[in-house]
């Protein structure tokens, strides 16, 4: 079997594995990369391979940085069955029409200046007809139900614990009378989350696929996140400011939600205070987002579900109010007093919450508070390190808000959540691959596995292919290793970087005296390095 890495290879985004084994071809994901102008333009690109003949996929979950590119795969030609859990094929339904609706807009404004300069108009990378159209391709899968494909090929789908119906994704591949079991992570989710149950356990498997989002870092003060929230919206309040929450619309902003709730059913001097001040959910997306988390109760919890029997549904507190249309959301630009806004996108990339920095970001008694990961050169990101003005619609804004960020309430596991949930398999992979991060949590998080493990650990790049086979790992190579198109472009950017590591760990073996393991460290991270800039190198 081949196994080809198109995306979150080295990055966040844009998920996507490309398998070709027994006479069929499949996906497991199809995600949009995000970040900036140089990942927009990877969205663009041509698939490297026929989307008519791609049999089936699998969807671990609703996010589109996984799911942001199945419109574009049918537009392209693909007619297969897209499996997913059923949760899942309900939040795609809202979901990747949003995202068409954006790429129309933003093609639209584009356009308007191109033509005044002559240009020639751009076209969306998908139009709504074409999300709407490849909805009709998703079959919905229960946790735990075996999925043959054939006699050679099975899955099962089991709770990833990232968002509402997120799956960890277990395959069985027969060739030559040998079967392998893979595992796809996921997004794994951390314990302990909000309405989610905790994600499950895997016995074992042979191949290993990891994601790495905080491979190199673990979350701070988990046990008080919720107090930590609370404090922040209370604190903001009594100074008369407003509170902004970058959320994303599905997930985040449900947890948050909760936690007020929560909250608002203790009579605290803190849920009183905040009992007196209006909740605006801004996003279309969300309010959609939250009926179908409605329609979904038994994916919750034990706690969340104890709520519902007692009559509360844990995600409406009682002052919350959900805007709909653009013109209720203006109106909140001309809101005294304090209120809390909760608003898409959570990289504030796109949608409303831009609108709402705009007009809150240079007073000094208001709180932005990001309560999700930053991808690098978002503008959630460059608030978090700091800019002092950033520029929202052409318009230099000045940074006087606080900025807050409480990291607990990513979706994802940290590095001890990882960890944890692979030592709890009883048959231990023997081949790992590290996906789903940024270039140094990726090398650390795999250091750390060889550490733990004693793992044969991989850091696929983007294009890379490998053939598995009875001798484990037979072959690997590049698909895009002649298209100057598919460069890599995220280890591009960071070649300087990587040759300043190089040089400085040259400087300390020189100039320090090294104890074995310290050295076995450096050589480790030489190695890596060489690796990543000699792959840089040739797609360059």
């Amino acid at each position: 079997m081949k196994v080809t890495f198109l995306g979150a290879a080295q990055t966040v985004t844009g998920s996507c594995y490309y398998f070709e084994c027994e006479g069929k071809k499949f996906l497991i994901d199809c995600g949009m990369f995000q970040g900036g102008h140089a990942e927009d333009e990877l969205n663009f690109e041509v698939f490297p391979f026929n989307p008519s003949e791609i049999d089936f996929m699998i969807l671990s979950h609703a996010h589109i940085d996984h799911s942001g590119r199945i419109p574009k795969l049918y537009k392209d030609g693909f007619r297969g069955i897209i499996y997913t859990t059923d949760a899942t094929v309900d939040l795609c339904s809202i979901m990747l029409p949003d995202s068409a609706h954006i790429q129309e807009s933003d093609v639209e404004w584009k356009n308007k200046k191109r033509k005044r300069e002559g240009k020639e108009e751009l076209k969306p990378l998908y139009t709504i007809d074409d999300a709407y159209a490849c909805l009709e391709l998703f079959s919905g899968v229960k946790y735990e139900q075996v999925v043959e494909i054939d006699s050679n090929l099975r899955f099962v789908l089991k709770d990833a614990g990232h968002m509402l119906g997120s799956a960890i994704v277990e395959l069985y591949i027969t060739e030559d009378r040998k079967e392998y079991k893979l595992v796809f992570s996921g997004d794994l989710g951390n314990r302990n989350v909000p309405i989610l149950k905790d994600p499950s356990t895997i016995d074992g498997c042979d191949y290993l696929f990891i994601e790495s989002t905080y491979g190199d870092r673990l979350h701070e003060d988990v046990e008080n996140k919720s107090k930590r929230l609370i404090k922040v919206i209370y604190d903001t309040i009594s100074n008369g400011g407003k509170v902004i929450i970058p959320s994303f619309a599905v997930g985040r902003t449900q947890e948050i939600l909760y936690e007020i709730a929560k909250e608002l059913t203790t009579g605290s001097d803190e849920a009183k205070l905040i009992q007196s001040v209006e909740i605006f959910v801004d996003s279309p997306l969300a309010t959609s987002a939250s009926g179908v988390y409605k329609k979904h109760i038994n994916y919750f919890d034990e706690e969340a579900a104890e709520f519902i029997k007692k009559g509360i549904y844990p995600l409406e507190p009682k002052n919350l109010k959900f805007v709909r249309t653009a013109d209720e959301s203006k109106m909140l630009n001309n809101y005294e007093g304090s209120c809390i806004i909760i608003s898409s996108s959570g990289m504030c990339e796109a949608g409303r919450i831009r609108h709402h920095l705009k007009h809150n970001l240079w007073k000094e008694n208001n709180t932005i508070l990001f309560v999700g990961y930053q991808a690098p050169n978002t503008l959630g990101r460059k608030l978090l390190d700091g800019k002092k003005k950033v520029k929202i619609f052409g318009e230099e804004i000045e940074v006087k808000a606080k900025i807050e960020y409480i990291e607990a309430y990513s979706g994802h596991a940290d590095k001890n959540g990882l960890i944890k949930w692979i030592d709890s398999m009883k048959n231990k992979p023997q081949q790992v691959f590290v996906v789903h991060g940024e270039k140094e949590s990726q090398v650390e998080f795999a250091q750390e596995l060889k550490r733990n493990f004693g793992f044969d650990v991989h850091i696929p790049a983007r294009g890379e292919f490998y053939v598995i086979g009875p001798e484990q790992i037979v072959t690997k190579d590049r698909l895009f290793s002649e298209s100057p198109s598919f460069v890599n472009l995220s280890i591009l950017a960071q070649i300087e970087d990587i040759e300043d590591d190089l040089n400085r760990l040259k400087e300390h073996i020189k100039s320090a005296s090294v104890s074995p393991e310290r050295l076995n460290d450096i050589n480790s991270n030489l190695e890596e390095l060489r690796y990543l800039i000699s792959l840089a190198l040739n797609d360059y």
